[in-house]
């Protein structure tokens, strides 16, 4: 397959997008980090969902910041590859190109990993509330 200097070009909106998201869901995550350390050294008695919910922030922050080296890596190569195309270096382009692909995509598994985790994570929340709710309503 043979491809020009365009078709790394292609990627760029995707991946600078990609990145803004990563970097708002740091941001929040960051955020609520930052509540829920503030919630526990408050607390009177230590409470183990609070220290649960920052184990699993810190691992999904961890992540994001795995998938922000991948999706910069993948930017980064992407670039390097249209350096080396520009350089009548197709075939160097060609293979970097698909090393930018191969990270994309590694970003792309990470993002859905913690998509997963945070959904596990919501649904506890959301149970605790409802077995909350259900002892008030007796």
């Amino acid at each position: 397959m043979n491809i020009d200097i365009s078709t790394p070009a292609l990627l760029f909106p995707a991946i600078t997008l990609l990145l803004l998201a990563y970097t708002n869901r740091f941001v929040a995550l960051a955020n609520l980090a930052r509540g829920l350390r503030q919630r526990y050294s408050e607390s009177e008695e230590p409470q183990s969902s609070l220290l649960g919910q920052i184990k699993n922030l810190k691992l999904r922050l961890n992540l994001i910041r795995y998938m922000q080296a991948l999706g910069i890596g993948s930017f980064f190569c992407c670039v390097l590859s249209m350096v080396m195309m520009y350089l009548d270096k197709q075939l160097t382009g060609e293979y970097i190109f698909a090393i930018s692909l191969f990270l994309l995509l590694a970003s792309l598994v990470l993002s859905f990993i913690e998509t997963q985790i945070s959904t596990k994570a919501l649904n506890l929340e959301l149970s605790d509330l409802e077995k909350r709710s259900s002892k008030t309503a007796h």
